[in-house]
């Protein structure tokens, strides 16, 4: 049965069988364009802070408040 909480529920399941864990799979599941591919994105390096900050809010990186532009590069890769 599908989980509406779950928008990508092909995604999902593929990355559940890879080993990742149910919180990590739903993240990255329901993150907006996690399945595209293309490297168009810009380097965290040329985002500004506030962009840096939301990207981690949305992901849910505890401490971003208080976290300066390179330790939210940091939280980011690492997350």
């Amino acid at each position: 049965m599908p989980n509406p909480q779950i928008k990508n529920e092909e995604q999902y399941e593929a990355l559940r069988d890879k080993g990742y864990s149910k919180e990590k799979s739903a993240r990255i599941a329901n993150t907006p364009d996690a399945g595209k591919k293309g490297g168009k994105a810009n380097p965290y390096e040329e985002w500004t802070k506030q962009e840096l900050y939301k990207k981690a809010k949305m992901i849910g990186i505890e401490g971003r408040s208080k976290m300066s532009k390179k330790e939210l590069i940091g939280a980011l890769r690492n997350h």
